[in-house]
Formats: C-alpha cells, sequence, structure tokens
C-alpha cells in the first residue's frame, strides 16, 4: 500500500529494463530472465529512490555516467544473495578433506612444493574461507602425524606446521560482504553449525558474539574480484565457486568454466553449488563423486 502523499514508482518500460538488464550482463555477468525480473525490478526500484532518479531512464544514464560508478557498485551489491553458513553442505566438505586435500599433500610433498593455495570465489560474508581455513589445518594436522618432516617445531607450535603454507583467498563483488569477512566477527544464530571443538580452537567469545582467531584470520585473504573479468586469481589447487554460476546465463557459465580452469594448477578441483553441475558445459574437467559430495578435477591435455 503507497504511502499517503508519496510519489508514484516509475514504470519501468521494456526498453529500459533490457537496457538495463544489457548493462547488469555487460559488468558483471548475472542474468536475469523473466522469471527473475520481478527481483530485478524491486532492487533497482530500491536504488532508484535512493539516488532520488525521477525515473529508470534518468537511473540508467546515472550508472553509465562517469560519477555513476559508486552506485553502479552499489546495485550490483543488492543484486547477489548473500546466503551462506558455516560448514554448508558437509558431504562436499568432507570429500575436500579427506580426499581432495589428502591426495594433495601427497603430491605436493613428493615435489617438496609445501604451499596449498584455496580460491572461495563468491565468498560472501567469509563463512565459506573460513571453514575452508579450518578443515585445512585439520587435514594438514592428521597428515602431518602421519608423514613427519625432520624438523623441530617452533614453540608456540604454529597452526600451520613447517614448511607448509596454507594461503585461503576469499572474493566477492559486493564490498560490504567482504567488510564482514575482513571483520570476522559472527553471532550466536550464524554460528549455530560450528560445534563446541571447532569454536574453541578458532573463535574467542567477545560478549554475545565469536570473532575468528589472529592465526586463522591471517590465512584468509579478503579481495574485490568480479568473476566476468580476466584478470583472477592464478595458480590454484582447489576452487569452490557454489551457488554463483545461477545467476549466469549458459554462454557465461561456459566463459566462467574456461577461466576457472586456467585459474586452476594441473589436477586442480573445482566445487560448484550442490545444484550445479558442469555436465554438457565443458570436457576440460571429470567429475569426482564421493559420499554424496561432488567436485571436478582438470583434466591436463597432452599437446
Amino acid at each position: 500500500m503507497a504511502t499517503p502523499g508519496a510519489a508514484p514508482a516509475p514504470i519501468l518500460t521494456e526498453a529500459e529494463l533490457r537496457l538495463l538488464q544489457a548493462l547488469v550482463y555487460h559488468e558483471c555477468g548475472m542474468h536475469f530472465d523473466e522469471r527473475r525480473t520481478h527481483f530485478l525490478q524491486d532492487r533497482l526500484l530500491r536504488r532508484l529512490r535512493e539516488c532520488r532518479a525521477d525515473s529508470f531512464y534518468a537511473y540508467y544514464r546515472l550508472l553509465v555516467s562517469p560519477e555513476g560508478k559508486q552506485e553502479l557498485c552499489k546495485l550490483l551489491e543488492n543484486l547477489t544473495v548473500n546466503e551462506t553458513s558455516f560448514f554448508r553442505h558437509k558431504a562436499q566438505l568432507d570429500l575436500f578433506q579427506k580426499h581432495v586435500l589428502e591426495e594433495l599433500l601427497k603430491h605436493k610433498q613428493a615435489r617438496r612444493e609445501y604451499w596449498v593455495r584455496v580460491w572461495s570465489a563468491g565468498c560472501s560474508t567469509g563463512q565459506e574461507p573460513y571453514t575452508l581455513g579450518m578443515l585445512a589445518v585439520d587435514a594438514l594436522a592428521y597428515y602431518y602425524l602421519r608423514n613427519p618432516l625432520p624438523m623441530e617445531a617452533p614453540l608456540p607450535k604454529p597452526l600451520i606446521p613447517l614448511p607448509w603454507r596454507v594461503e585461503i583467498l576469499a572474493s566477492d563483488i559486493s564490498y560490504s560482504v567482504l567488510r564482514t569477512g575482513q571483520e570476522g566477527i559472527y553471532s550466536e544464530s550464524q554460528m549455530a553449525s560450528v560445534d563446541y571443538s571447532f569454536r574453541l580452537r578458532y573463535f574467542d567469545k567477545v560478549g554475545d558474539r565469536y570473532a575468528v582467531k589472529k592465526a586463522l584470520k591471517e590465512m584468509v585473504h579478503f579481495d574485490f574480484h568480479n568473476l566476468k573479468t580476466e584478470y583472477l586469481p592464478q595458480r590454484n589447487d582447489v576452487i569452490f565457486c557454489r551457488n554463483v554460476m545461477m545467476y549466469f546465463d549458459e554462454a557465461e557459465q561456459k566463459r566462467l568454466i574456461e577461466k576457472f580452469y586456467r585459474c586452476l594448477n594441473p589436477g586442480g578441483y573445482l566445487f560448484v553449488g550442490h545444484a550445479e553441475s558442469l555436465l554438457s558445459l565443458t570436457e576440460k574437467f571429470h567429475m569426482v563423486h564421493r559420499d554424496s559430495g561432488t567436485a571436478y578435477q582438470r583434466i591436463e591435455v597432452r599437446e
């Protein structure tokens, strides 16, 4: 119901909708078909009112102007649904920790390469990259017990046993969620899926909230990345990009998968959303399936 005295909402014409759809697609690859037009219109109207533009075309002109870059970023933030949680989709995470990391550590130790790099693409407010960090620490501790290196551990004992290094890169298109991830402070409800032992080892209780401990925080590096661009993090052993491809049309999905292929080390792994699949989109990955967990491993093509 409209507020008495409030100006009526501007009408979004078909031509304006096409212009704005094309702009969003060009900027970040997100595709809004007929089923999601209402969502797009709702978010556009919110930002239009915030900017006090008098029409959708005037708002479009602002977005494409040199002065509109900040507003364009705000619009793109409003178009992403930042739904996330700690330890989401346990079967996938078990596959990552018990199979993928185990194989990686074995191969890297044989080559004396003591460095593991994992990229959480579309990291939202940080729960996924911190989860991956916790799982990597535990996997490495267990691996180290069975494959000790002939060197004394320094005191106090580091989170990652030397000479190993683990880097978790966390990226998103939204600056506001990246700031939240960097702060690393979560409410009781956000911590619901984190069990007592993980809370004890990796978080400090601060009032009624939980702060990620310094050692884990230092493993995770937050950065802005737009998956539409070509300038993406290289030399990753594992990429997590879950529930992001569903925003893209098939052509953009194929381009993104090709980019991920180039961003992975030989034999690297890609994890996508539970309801997403690479089948019919590429022949450069083969599916790995264990106990309901699914990932895709990069296929090496002999020249």
